[in-house]
């Protein structure tokens, strides 16, 4: 058995024991796993190369700035109206409320970056509708927490970044832009709405659910015309994206060159999250956000969630900044690739793995840590290594997001919903099993995707 594996086995131990038996943060888990690997490596000498290149890693700083942003999203309250346009718009139709938490919930997760958070901040409106409207409290729980935990896969989610982190440390030379890498994973992310979507039209048909009454429904003109400033801030996120994508090669190539285009969508990353974050503070109802001292107090106050995201994906890179150094990463290559694997065996096998990693490592630190071996043993197989890179955040952040006992979501939904342990893990198993499949039929190639 390789060495790689029994390092891999120290760093499961000590998160299951620190995170899950002595029930710390999960961001003190991962820095322990990463000192008890540099005792158990001998490495203690190298210890501030690892941390240089942790903090020498540009997409770490695209990271906080989109956790920055989701912070200041949150805050402001800025895009709320962009959930109430979808509620008036799909809450009429026969399980309207579903559909409404599948959509809202998805688009804001991917505004926010924070699945628990986000299950909070919009299940405490779509979860008592649904509940009103005929859903079991367990299946309403599952719906809103699995539809925000898509956030994880879909731009301009912080996953995203390791994501692509991972492709360009193998492909360095690759003609990828962002935005080229971003249609991508909206064209993966569609399905999986879709998938959603359609699991919610069946369990209305079997518990016979009802549409929202007009009552509960906010007026479409009404807040159209209250909250259209809203709906101009992900115009601002995913325009310049999209454009990068259409007018690369005609236009950002031809004026700065091949090195400067690819710079010039690099920085994307970085100025994005500000410019939307300061359109979100000019147009919030509450104009204090636009003091200083309102803002330092803001982030002041979100220190708590801001850090950990941030501190799991510096500690994240010094863990792969060790494996690297020690070619554990092309060990379990060589391994996994040794088992002479089709196909299939070998997507159902990286699906597998990574859902069981994913029961006691955070999605993030999965894609910065091992995202570049499920890349490679994917694309030995026949998998376009894009494709791969760009489910990263699927197999890792989501399914990590809503299988237990991580599955942070689902708590969070269970919460709100005063639903059953038992039924709740009974019903989310349906979820699981269903992300699962559509993860292992993407991958095989068996769905176009818009992009590539």
């Amino acid at each position: 058995m390789p060495s790689a594996f029994l390092y891999l086995g120290i760093l499961l131990g000590v998160v299951i024991i620190w995170f899950m038996l002595l029930k710390r943060p999960v961001y003190e888990a991962i820095l322990i796993s990463f000192l008890v690997l540099v005792a158990v490596t001998d490495t203690w000498g190298k210890v501030w190369q690892y941390i240089d290149k942790s903090l020498s890693t540009s997409l770490l700083y695209s990271m906080t700035a989109f956790v920055a942003m989701s912070v200041i999203l949150t805050k402001t309250k800025a895009i709320d109206s962009c959930v109430a346009i979808i509620l008036s718009l799909l809450g009429r139709v026969t399980g309207g409320a579903g559909y409404v938490s599948v959509v809202a919930s998805t688009f804001m997760g991917a505004l926010s970056g924070s699945g628990p958070g986000n299950v909070m901040a919009t299940g405490a409106l779509t979860i008592p509708a649904m509940k009103k409207t005929g859903f079991p409290p367990e299946l309403a729980a599952n719906i809103e927490s699995n539809a925000s935990y898509m956030g994880n896969m879909i731009p301009p989610s912080s996953n995203i970044v390791a994501a692509l982190g991972a492709y360009t440390a193998l492909y360095p030379a690759a003609d990828l832009t962002i935005g080229q890498f971003w249609i991508v994973l909206w064209g993966v992310s569609v399905w999986f709405i879709v998938q959603r979507i359609l699991m919610v039209y069946g369990f209305c048909k079997y518990y016979k659910v009802k549409p929202m009454s007009k009552e509960d429904l906010p007026d479409f003109k009404t807040v159209l015309k209250t909250g259209w400033k809203g709906l101009i801030i992900p115009v601002i996120i995913l325009l310049p994206f999209f454009l990068d994508y259409l007018f690369k090669d005609t236009l950002f190539t031809a004026r700065l060159g091949a090195s400067g285009a690819k710079n010039f969508s690099s920085s994307l990353l970085l100025f994005i999250p500000g410019i939307a974050g300061i359109y979100a503070l000019l147009i919030s109802e509450d104009k204090s956000f636009l003091k200083p001292s309102k803002l330092a107090d803001v982030f002041a106050k979100s220190v708590k969630s801001i850090a950990p995201a941030v501190g799991v994906c510096v500690v994240g890179y010094m863990i792969g900044a060790l494996f690297a150094s020690m070619d554990i990463a092309g060990e379990m290559e060589v391994f996994i690739t040794s088992l002479k694997m089709g196909k299939l065996a070998m997507v159902v096998f990286i699906c597998l793995f990574t859902c069981f990693l994913g029961m006691v490592i955070p999605g993030s630190s999965l894609v910065v840590i091992f995202g570049s071996v499920f890349i490679t043993v994917l694309a030995s197989v026949g998998v376009n290594p894009i494709l791969a890179a760009a489910m990263l955040p699927c197999i890792c952040g989501v399914m990590c997001g809503i299988t237990p006992p991580l599955g942070l979501g689902m708590y969070a939904g269970m919460s709100l919903a005063e639903s059953d342990f038992g039924k709740t893990f009974k019903n989310n198993l349906w979820w699981v099993a269903a992300q699962f499949v559509m993860e292992v039929v993407v991958l095989m190639g068996l769905l176009p995707v818009f992009g590539l």
